[in-house]
C-alpha cells in the first residue's frame, strides 16, 4: 500500500524522536539503526528513505534533542525540596534525581557533549548552535526578560550557572550506579549553592566562618568593662 505524504512525514518524525531519545540514553556509539527503527515501529530499510545516511540522521536527531527546554522539567524538583519558582525552580529541577535518572527525556548537552567533541565536524556545529541558544535563553531567564538580548553580565552569569549545572549532572550520572550517596550529594550541594541568596547572607556568613559575631564583640566589650 502506498504511503501518503502525511504518513511519510509522521514516520520521519517518529524516527527522529526515537533517535533523539535513544542517543541521549545510550550515547551515539550505543545505538544502532535497528534499535531506532524498532523503537519507531518501522523496518530497517525504511530509515534510508528519509535520511541520506546514518550521519545525517545523527545530526538531525541531535538537533531535535537540543530543542529540549528546561520548561519540560517543571514540577520535577527533588523529593522534600520546598516549592520554588522562576530561576531557582529551573535550577532545582535540572539538578534533580529525576532528571539524572531519565537522560533520554532530558538535557541533550549533558548527554551528548562528549560524543560531539569526539565526532567534530557537523555534529560539533549542531551542538555549538544548541549551546548558544541555551545560553541566550538562560541569560534572559537570569535577567527576567521575555524577549530581547540579555546584558553581558547576565550572559556571564548564565554561562557560569549552566556550566556548573551540566557538569554536576554529568558527575551525578557517572557516580550513581557505584556510589548513589555521592551522586545525591553532588546534586544537593550544587542546588543549594546555585539557589542560595548571594548578597544579604554574605556578611553574616563571613562572620560565622571567622568565628566572630556582633554578640561576641559585645560580650568582649562587656568583659573588658
Amino acid at each position: 500500500m502506498k504511503v501518503t505524504k502525511a504518513q511519510s512525514a509522521e514516520n520521519r518524525q517518529g524516527i527522529l524522536d526515537a533517535a533523539a531519545r535513544l542517543y541521549r540514553e545510550r550515547g551515539l556509539s550505543g545505538v544502532g539503526v535497528a534499535d531506532i527503527t524498532r523503537d519507531a515501529g518501522l523496518t530497517h530499510g525504511g530509515l534510508y528513505r528519509h535520511f541520506e545516511n546514518k550521519d545525517a540522521l545523527v545530526r538531525e536527531a541531535c538537533a531535535r534533542a537540543l530543542e529540549w527546554s528546561m520548561a519540560s522539567l517543571d514540577g520535577m524538583c527533588a523529593p522534600g525540596d520546598p516549592a520554588q519558582t522562576g530561576l531557582a525552580a529551573k535550577v532545582s529541577n535540572y539538578l534533580s534525581p529525576q532528571h539524572r535518572d531519565h537522560p533520554g527525556e532530558g538535557c541533550a548537552v549533558a548527554a551528548l557533549a562528549v560524543d560531539a567533541a569526539r565526532a567534530g565536524g557537523g555534529l560539533s556545529e549542531v551542538l555549538s548552535q544548541g549551546i548558544e541558544r541555551n545560553i541566550e535563553r538562560f541569560a534572559r531567564l537570569v535577567e527576567g526578560l521575555e524577549k530581547g538580548h540579555p546584558s553581558p553580565e547576565s550572559r556571564t552569569q548564565a554561562m557560569h550557572m549552566l556550566a556548573t549545572m551540566v557538569g554536576g549532572l554529568v558527575l551525578a550520572r557517572a557516580t550513581v550506579a557505584a556510589n548513589p550517596a555521592l551522586s545525591d550529594e553532588i546534586l544537593t550541594t550544587l542546588r543549594e549553592h546555585l539557589t542560595a541568596p548571594t548578597e544579604a547572607a554574605a556578611p553574616q556568613s563571613r562572620q560565622r566562618r571567622s568565628g566572630v559575631t556582633r554578640q561576641d564583640h559585645a560580650s568582649g566589650k562587656a568583659a573588658r568593662k
